[in-house]
């Protein structure tokens, strides 16, 4: 196969993406980006009731609740099942009415808003992404869910995802 640069975001998407669902070493430029999935975060309006609902559907316990006011938020993560340290589901819910969040649920509805992978050094992996070309929201990260650090890449980078990087504390 010809060696060629993209010249698109899409070719980025191709280039970048495509070889690690395709089953190709899952190692970029001779570094593992992620450590893991930390959890899939899951928009809603209401996050008392959409614990209710968790909890009473799928039989999900929170395990931790906080409100995070810099980005806007109210969230609890979730275990999938008791005794269980994989990743896990984070319910979020806007604070206010001009939180990134309520604007997401104005134009798409409750549903899955981001993704996130744990990376051993955000600002690093921040750093190799915008190296390739990703728009990577915020110049140095955020606090995120206990203390964690976080930033995000452009949804219109990662084939329409939102994609967190989160580093524990």
């Amino acid at each position: 196969m010809p060696k060629c640069e993209p010249t698109t975001r899409l070719g980025h998407i191709r280039r970048y993406l495509l070889p690690i669902v395709s089953g190709a070493p899952r190692t970029l430029r001779g570094m593992a980006l992620f450590t893991t999935i930390d959890h899939v975060g899951i928009a809603v309006a209401d996050l008392d009731a959409a614990i209710a609902w968790y909890r009473e559907v799928f039989g999900m316990e929170p395990v931790h609740e906080e409100v995070n006011d810099e980005q806007g938020v109210r969230e609890a993560m979730l275990r999938v099942a008791p005794g269980d340290t994989g990743p896990m589901l984070q319910l979020l819910a806007p604070l206010r009415p001009d939180s990134p969040l309520a604007g997401f649920l104005d134009r798409h509805g409750p549903g899955v808003q981001q993704v996130a992978y744990r990376v051993d050094d955000v600002e690093r992996a921040a750093a190799t992404l915008r190296e390739r070309g990703m728009r990577v929201l915020y110049d140095h990260a955020r606090r995120g869910t206990s203390g964690s650090l976080v930033n995000f890449v452009h949804p219109k980078d990662a084939g329409g995802v939102l994609v967190e990087l989160v580093q524990l504390p």
